[in-house]
Protein backbone atom coordinates (compact mmCIF):
# COMPACT_ATOMS: atom_id res chain seq x y z
CA UNK A 1 0.00 0.00 0.00
CA UNK A 2 1.16 3.50 -0.86
CA UNK A 3 0.13 6.42 1.31
CA UNK A 4 0.32 10.08 0.40
CA UNK A 5 -1.28 13.09 2.07
CA UNK A 6 -3.11 16.27 1.27
CA UNK A 7 -1.47 18.71 3.68
CA UNK A 8 -4.06 21.22 4.84
CA UNK A 9 -3.03 21.79 8.44
CA UNK A 10 -5.57 20.44 10.91
CA UNK A 11 -7.70 19.29 7.94
CA UNK A 12 -4.93 17.20 6.37
CA UNK A 13 -5.92 13.72 5.30
CA UNK A 14 -4.31 10.56 3.88
CA UNK A 15 -4.80 8.91 0.51
CA UNK A 16 -4.34 5.14 0.69
CA UNK A 17 -3.56 3.40 -2.62
CA UNK A 18 -3.24 -0.35 -3.02
CA UNK A 19 -4.87 -3.74 -3.50
CA UNK A 20 -7.50 -5.39 -1.27
CA UNK A 21 -8.02 -2.23 0.75
CA UNK A 22 -11.79 -2.68 1.12
CA UNK A 23 -11.11 -5.58 3.49
CA UNK A 24 -8.81 -3.47 5.66
CA UNK A 25 -11.46 -2.05 7.95
CA UNK A 26 -8.87 -0.33 10.12
CA UNK A 27 -8.38 2.20 7.31
CA UNK A 28 -11.99 3.31 7.78
CA UNK A 29 -12.13 2.70 11.52
CA UNK A 30 -9.27 5.04 12.40
CA UNK A 31 -11.20 7.97 10.88
CA UNK A 32 -14.60 7.43 12.54
CA UNK A 33 -15.82 9.77 15.28
CA UNK A 34 -18.54 7.28 16.27
CA UNK A 35 -19.25 3.69 15.28
CA UNK A 36 -21.98 4.64 12.86
CA UNK A 37 -21.67 5.22 9.13
CA UNK A 38 -23.88 5.84 6.11
CA UNK A 39 -22.55 4.22 2.94
CA UNK A 40 -23.82 5.95 -0.20
CA UNK A 41 -23.40 4.03 -3.44
CA UNK A 42 -25.27 3.35 -6.68
CA UNK A 43 -27.23 0.51 -8.25
CA UNK A 44 -24.22 -0.64 -10.27
CA UNK A 45 -21.47 -0.57 -7.66
CA UNK A 46 -23.66 -1.50 -4.68
CA UNK A 47 -24.33 -5.15 -5.56
CA UNK A 48 -20.62 -5.73 -6.28
CA UNK A 49 -18.86 -4.11 -3.32
CA UNK A 50 -21.41 -2.96 -0.73
CA UNK A 51 -22.22 -6.33 0.93
CA UNK A 52 -18.59 -7.12 1.72
CA UNK A 53 -17.82 -3.59 2.92
CA UNK A 54 -20.89 -3.43 5.15
CA UNK A 55 -20.25 -6.91 6.57
CA UNK A 56 -16.63 -6.03 7.32
CA UNK A 57 -17.63 -2.81 9.10
CA UNK A 58 -20.34 -4.55 11.10
CA UNK A 59 -17.74 -7.13 12.05
CA UNK A 60 -15.84 -4.45 13.99
CA UNK A 61 -18.98 -3.15 15.65
CA UNK A 62 -19.90 -0.34 13.26
CA UNK A 63 -23.59 0.34 12.59
CA UNK A 64 -24.09 0.66 8.83
CA UNK A 65 -26.92 2.45 7.01
CA UNK A 66 -26.97 1.89 3.24
CA UNK A 67 -28.25 4.39 0.65
CA UNK A 68 -28.56 3.15 -2.93
CA UNK A 69 -28.85 5.79 -5.67
CA UNK A 70 -29.48 5.47 -9.42
CA UNK A 71 -26.33 5.30 -11.51
CA UNK A 72 -25.21 8.02 -13.89
CA UNK A 73 -24.34 11.68 -14.37
CA UNK A 74 -28.00 12.40 -15.21
CA UNK A 75 -28.89 11.74 -11.56
CA UNK A 76 -26.41 14.22 -10.06
CA UNK A 77 -29.35 16.47 -9.12
CA UNK A 78 -31.22 18.08 -6.23
CA UNK A 79 -33.77 15.26 -6.34
CA UNK A 80 -31.11 12.59 -5.86
CA UNK A 81 -29.35 14.66 -3.20
CA UNK A 82 -32.61 14.82 -1.25
CA UNK A 83 -32.74 11.03 -1.19
CA UNK A 84 -29.55 11.11 0.88
CA UNK A 85 -30.97 13.79 3.17
CA UNK A 86 -34.19 11.80 3.58
CA UNK A 87 -32.23 8.76 4.73
CA UNK A 88 -30.06 10.79 7.10
CA UNK A 89 -33.08 12.50 8.64
CA UNK A 90 -35.09 9.28 8.96
CA UNK A 91 -32.20 7.60 10.77
CA UNK A 92 -31.60 10.68 12.95
CA UNK A 93 -27.96 10.82 11.95
CA UNK A 94 -25.78 13.10 14.06
CA UNK A 95 -22.82 15.36 13.46
CA UNK A 96 -20.37 12.55 14.26
CA UNK A 97 -21.98 10.12 11.83
CA UNK A 98 -19.60 9.55 8.90
CA UNK A 99 -20.80 9.35 5.29
CA UNK A 100 -18.86 6.97 3.04
CA UNK A 101 -18.92 7.56 -0.73
CA UNK A 102 -18.52 4.17 -2.43
CA UNK A 103 -18.43 4.68 -6.18
CA UNK A 104 -17.18 6.91 -8.95
CA UNK A 105 -17.09 10.66 -9.38
CA UNK A 106 -20.85 11.20 -9.29
CA UNK A 107 -21.23 9.35 -5.98
CA UNK A 108 -18.19 11.09 -4.52
CA UNK A 109 -19.38 14.54 -5.54
CA UNK A 110 -22.99 14.16 -4.38
CA UNK A 111 -22.08 12.40 -1.11
CA UNK A 112 -19.48 15.05 -0.37
CA UNK A 113 -22.02 17.80 -0.97
CA UNK A 114 -24.49 16.05 1.33
CA UNK A 115 -21.78 15.80 3.99
CA UNK A 116 -20.88 19.48 3.56
CA UNK A 117 -24.46 20.63 4.08
CA UNK A 118 -26.22 18.13 6.39
CA UNK A 119 -26.19 19.64 9.89
CA UNK A 120 -23.80 22.20 8.36
CA UNK A 121 -21.10 19.59 8.00
CA UNK A 122 -20.50 15.94 8.91
CA UNK A 123 -17.38 13.85 8.20
CA UNK A 124 -17.09 11.75 5.08
CA UNK A 125 -14.67 9.25 3.55
CA UNK A 126 -14.07 8.70 -0.15
CA UNK A 127 -13.78 5.12 -1.45
CA UNK A 128 -13.47 5.74 -5.22
CA UNK A 129 -14.11 2.74 -7.47
CA UNK A 130 -13.29 4.25 -10.88
CA UNK A 131 -9.93 5.36 -12.23
CA UNK A 132 -11.24 8.89 -12.82
CA UNK A 133 -12.35 9.19 -9.20
CA UNK A 134 -9.14 7.65 -7.83
CA UNK A 135 -6.83 10.03 -9.66
CA UNK A 136 -8.92 13.17 -9.55
CA UNK A 137 -12.43 13.76 -8.22
CA UNK A 138 -12.02 12.03 -4.83
CA UNK A 139 -9.06 14.25 -3.92
CA UNK A 140 -9.20 17.95 -3.15
CA UNK A 141 -12.61 18.51 -1.59
CA UNK A 142 -14.68 19.66 -4.56
CA UNK A 143 -18.29 18.55 -4.07
CA UNK A 144 -21.26 19.43 -6.23
CA UNK A 145 -24.38 18.61 -8.17
CA UNK A 146 -25.24 19.66 -11.71
CA UNK A 147 -27.67 22.27 -13.00
CA UNK A 148 -29.25 21.87 -16.45
CA UNK A 149 -27.26 24.89 -17.63
CA UNK A 150 -23.90 23.85 -16.20
CA UNK A 151 -21.92 21.04 -14.64
CA UNK A 152 -20.96 21.18 -10.94
CA UNK A 153 -22.36 24.69 -10.58
CA UNK A 154 -23.93 24.05 -7.15
CA UNK A 155 -21.57 22.75 -4.50
CA UNK A 156 -19.00 23.41 -1.81
CA UNK A 157 -15.33 22.95 -1.03
CA UNK A 158 -15.36 20.29 1.69
CA UNK A 159 -12.46 17.95 2.37
CA UNK A 160 -12.87 14.25 3.21
CA UNK A 161 -11.36 12.59 6.27
CA UNK A 162 -9.57 10.05 4.05
CA UNK A 163 -9.44 8.63 0.54
CA UNK A 164 -9.14 4.85 0.11
CA UNK A 165 -8.30 3.88 -3.48
CA UNK A 166 -8.56 0.10 -3.82
CA UNK A 167 -7.03 -0.79 -7.18
CA UNK A 168 -8.89 -4.12 -7.21
CA UNK A 169 -12.14 -2.23 -7.87
CA UNK A 170 -10.73 -1.32 -11.29
CA UNK A 171 -10.95 -5.00 -12.30
CA UNK A 172 -14.72 -4.66 -12.75
CA UNK A 173 -14.56 -1.25 -14.43
CA UNK A 174 -15.93 -1.27 -18.01
CA UNK A 175 -13.33 -0.49 -20.68
CA UNK A 176 -15.09 2.76 -21.59
CA UNK A 177 -14.91 3.96 -17.96
CA UNK A 178 -11.23 2.99 -17.75
CA UNK A 179 -10.50 5.10 -20.82
CA UNK A 180 -12.48 8.00 -19.36
CA UNK A 181 -10.26 7.84 -16.29
CA UNK A 182 -7.15 7.83 -18.45
CA UNK A 183 -8.18 11.24 -19.79
CA UNK A 184 -7.68 12.71 -16.32
CA UNK A 185 -4.41 10.79 -15.92
CA UNK A 186 -3.10 12.24 -19.18
CA UNK A 187 -4.27 15.68 -18.07
CA UNK A 188 -1.76 15.70 -15.22
CA UNK A 189 1.10 15.14 -17.61
CA UNK A 190 -0.06 17.90 -19.92
CA UNK A 191 -0.69 20.55 -17.29
CA UNK A 192 2.51 20.37 -15.28
CA UNK A 193 4.43 17.09 -15.41
CA UNK A 194 6.17 16.54 -18.74
CA UNK A 195 8.23 13.55 -17.46
CA UNK A 196 4.99 11.84 -16.44
CA UNK A 197 3.52 12.53 -19.89
CA UNK A 198 6.55 10.81 -21.42
CA UNK A 199 6.09 7.88 -19.00
CA UNK A 200 2.47 7.63 -20.11
CA UNK A 201 3.49 7.52 -23.76
CA UNK A 202 5.74 4.57 -22.91
CA UNK A 203 3.38 2.76 -20.51
CA UNK A 204 -0.15 3.44 -21.75
CA UNK A 205 -0.61 -0.13 -22.93
CA UNK A 206 0.16 -1.38 -19.41
CA UNK A 207 -2.54 0.89 -18.01
CA UNK A 208 -5.05 -0.28 -20.60
CA UNK A 209 -4.18 -3.87 -19.60
CA UNK A 210 -4.84 -2.91 -15.93
CA UNK A 211 -1.33 -3.77 -14.82
CA UNK A 212 -1.49 -3.12 -11.06
CA UNK A 213 2.07 -1.84 -10.74
CA UNK A 214 1.51 0.68 -13.52
CA UNK A 215 -1.87 1.70 -12.13
CA UNK A 216 -0.43 2.13 -8.64
CA UNK A 217 2.33 4.38 -9.98
CA UNK A 218 -0.08 6.45 -12.09
CA UNK A 219 -2.69 6.89 -9.34
CA UNK A 220 -0.07 7.92 -6.77
CA UNK A 221 1.64 10.33 -9.20
CA UNK A 222 -1.67 11.99 -10.09
CA UNK A 223 -2.78 12.24 -6.46
CA UNK A 224 0.56 13.74 -5.45
CA UNK A 225 0.38 16.28 -8.28
CA UNK A 226 -3.16 17.23 -7.31
CA UNK A 227 -2.34 17.39 -3.59
CA UNK A 228 0.58 19.74 -4.31
CA UNK A 229 -1.78 22.13 -6.11
CA UNK A 230 -4.63 21.86 -3.59
CA UNK A 231 -2.23 22.58 -0.73
CA UNK A 232 -1.28 25.85 -2.41
CA UNK A 233 -4.75 26.87 -3.61
CA UNK A 234 -7.54 24.93 -1.92
CA UNK A 235 -10.42 27.12 -3.10
CA UNK A 236 -9.28 27.70 -6.68
CA UNK A 237 -8.37 31.36 -6.52
CA UNK A 238 -5.53 30.88 -8.98
CA UNK A 239 -3.22 27.87 -9.41
CA UNK A 240 -5.89 25.20 -8.93
CA UNK A 241 -7.67 26.35 -12.07
CA UNK A 242 -4.94 24.54 -14.02
CA UNK A 243 -6.62 21.27 -13.02
CA UNK A 244 -9.45 22.27 -15.38
CA UNK A 245 -7.38 21.73 -18.51
CA UNK A 246 -9.85 20.64 -21.18
CA UNK A 247 -12.81 21.12 -18.86
CA UNK A 248 -14.23 24.41 -20.18
CA UNK A 249 -14.71 22.83 -23.60
CA UNK A 250 -15.52 19.42 -22.08
CA UNK A 251 -18.26 20.64 -19.76
CA UNK A 252 -19.86 22.46 -22.69
CA UNK A 253 -19.90 19.19 -24.63
CA UNK A 254 -21.51 17.34 -21.72
CA UNK A 255 -24.18 20.01 -21.28
CA UNK A 256 -24.91 20.26 -25.01
CA UNK A 257 -25.43 16.53 -25.46
CA UNK A 258 -27.18 15.97 -22.11
CA UNK A 259 -25.28 14.89 -19.01
CA UNK A 260 -24.31 11.25 -19.27
CA UNK A 261 -24.35 10.98 -23.08
CA UNK A 262 -20.58 11.45 -23.14
CA UNK A 263 -18.67 10.40 -20.05
CA UNK A 264 -16.87 13.20 -18.24
CA UNK A 265 -13.45 11.92 -19.27
CA UNK A 266 -14.56 11.74 -22.90
CA UNK A 267 -15.58 15.39 -22.83
CA UNK A 268 -12.28 16.30 -21.17
CA UNK A 269 -10.33 14.38 -23.84
CA UNK A 270 -11.94 16.25 -26.73
CA UNK A 271 -11.64 19.44 -24.67
CA UNK A 272 -7.90 18.95 -24.23
CA UNK A 273 -7.51 18.62 -28.00
CA UNK A 274 -9.39 21.91 -28.43
CA UNK A 275 -7.18 23.49 -25.76
CA UNK A 276 -4.11 22.23 -27.62
CA UNK A 277 -5.41 23.59 -30.92
CA UNK A 278 -6.17 26.94 -29.30
CA UNK A 279 -2.65 26.99 -27.84
CA UNK A 280 -1.26 26.27 -31.32
CA UNK A 281 -3.35 29.08 -32.81
CA UNK A 282 -1.82 31.44 -30.23
CA UNK A 283 1.67 30.39 -31.28
CA UNK A 284 2.59 28.26 -28.26
CA UNK A 285 2.28 24.63 -29.35
CA UNK A 286 3.62 23.20 -32.59
CA UNK A 287 1.83 20.89 -34.99
CA UNK A 288 3.96 18.08 -33.55
CA UNK A 289 2.81 18.92 -30.01
CA UNK A 290 -0.86 18.81 -31.01
CA UNK A 291 -0.24 15.52 -32.80
CA UNK A 292 1.27 14.05 -29.60
CA UNK A 293 -1.80 15.10 -27.61
CA UNK A 294 -4.18 13.60 -30.15
CA UNK A 295 -2.13 10.42 -30.50
CA UNK A 296 -2.01 9.51 -26.81
CA UNK A 297 -5.74 10.20 -26.38
CA UNK A 298 -6.53 8.07 -29.42
CA UNK A 299 -4.37 5.27 -27.99
CA UNK A 300 -6.37 5.57 -24.76
CA UNK A 301 -9.52 4.94 -26.88
CA UNK A 302 -10.90 8.41 -26.27
CA UNK A 303 -12.67 10.83 -28.63
CA UNK A 304 -10.39 13.53 -29.99
CA UNK A 305 -12.98 15.36 -32.08
CA UNK A 306 -15.85 17.15 -30.34
CA UNK A 307 -19.44 16.94 -31.54
CA UNK A 308 -20.42 19.57 -34.09
CA UNK A 309 -21.95 22.57 -32.33
CA UNK A 310 -22.61 26.09 -33.63
CA UNK A 311 -20.14 28.67 -32.36
CA UNK A 312 -22.95 30.55 -30.63
CA UNK A 313 -23.86 27.42 -28.64
CA UNK A 314 -20.23 26.82 -27.65
CA UNK A 315 -19.92 30.38 -26.34
CA UNK A 316 -23.25 30.26 -24.52
CA UNK A 317 -22.47 27.00 -22.74
CA UNK A 318 -18.90 28.00 -21.88
CA UNK A 319 -20.31 31.23 -20.46
CA UNK A 320 -21.70 29.15 -17.58
CA UNK A 321 -18.24 27.81 -16.70
CA UNK A 322 -17.11 28.28 -13.10
CA UNK A 323 -13.92 29.98 -14.25
CA UNK A 324 -15.76 32.90 -15.87
CA UNK A 325 -14.53 36.07 -14.18
CA UNK A 326 -15.83 39.56 -14.81
CA UNK A 327 -17.94 38.13 -17.61
CA UNK A 328 -14.81 36.92 -19.44
CA UNK A 329 -14.10 33.34 -20.40
CA UNK A 330 -10.91 31.92 -18.91
CA UNK A 331 -9.26 28.98 -20.64
CA UNK A 332 -6.57 26.62 -19.41
CA UNK A 333 -4.08 26.45 -22.27
CA UNK A 334 -0.48 25.28 -22.71
CA UNK A 335 2.78 27.11 -23.34
CA UNK A 336 4.22 23.63 -23.91
CA UNK A 337 3.41 20.05 -22.99
CA UNK A 338 3.76 20.00 -19.21
CA UNK A 339 3.39 23.79 -18.86
CA UNK A 340 -0.22 24.96 -18.60
CA UNK A 341 -1.49 28.46 -17.83
CA UNK A 342 -4.80 30.31 -17.49
CA UNK A 343 -5.64 32.75 -20.27
CA UNK A 344 -8.47 35.27 -19.88
CA UNK A 345 -7.66 37.11 -23.09
CA UNK A 346 -8.10 34.61 -25.89
CA UNK A 347 -9.08 36.75 -28.92
CA UNK A 348 -12.56 35.96 -30.26
CA UNK A 349 -11.00 35.47 -33.68
CA UNK A 350 -8.90 32.61 -32.32
CA UNK A 351 -11.93 30.87 -30.82
CA UNK A 352 -13.80 31.35 -34.07
CA UNK A 353 -10.83 29.90 -35.94
CA UNK A 354 -10.68 26.78 -33.75
CA UNK A 355 -14.40 26.23 -33.24
CA UNK A 356 -15.45 27.61 -36.62
CA UNK A 357 -13.31 25.06 -38.39
CA UNK A 358 -15.35 22.39 -36.61
CA UNK A 359 -18.55 24.10 -37.76
CA UNK A 360 -17.27 24.11 -41.35
CA UNK A 361 -16.52 20.39 -41.13
CA UNK A 362 -20.06 19.78 -39.86
CA UNK A 363 -21.53 21.66 -42.80
CA UNK A 364 -19.40 19.65 -45.20
CA UNK A 365 -20.63 16.42 -43.62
Amino acid sequence: MLTTQVGLGDRAYPIYIGKALLSRTELVGRHLLQKRVVVVTNETIGPVYLPALSAALRGIGVEVLEVLLPDGEAFKTWETLNRIFDALMAARCERKTTLIALGGGVIGDITGFAAATYLRGVPFIQIPTTLLAQVDSSVGGKTAINHPLGKNMIGAFYQPAAVIADLDTLDTLPDRELSAGLAEVIKYGLLGDAPFFEWLEQNLDRLLARDKDALSYAVERCCRNKADIVEKDERETGLRALLNLGHTFGHAIEAALGFGTWLHGEGVAAGMVLAAETSRALGHLTDADVARVRRILERARLPVDPPHLPIAQWLDLMGHDKKVEGGRLRFVLMHAIGDAYVDAAVPPAVLEQVLGRRETVAAAD
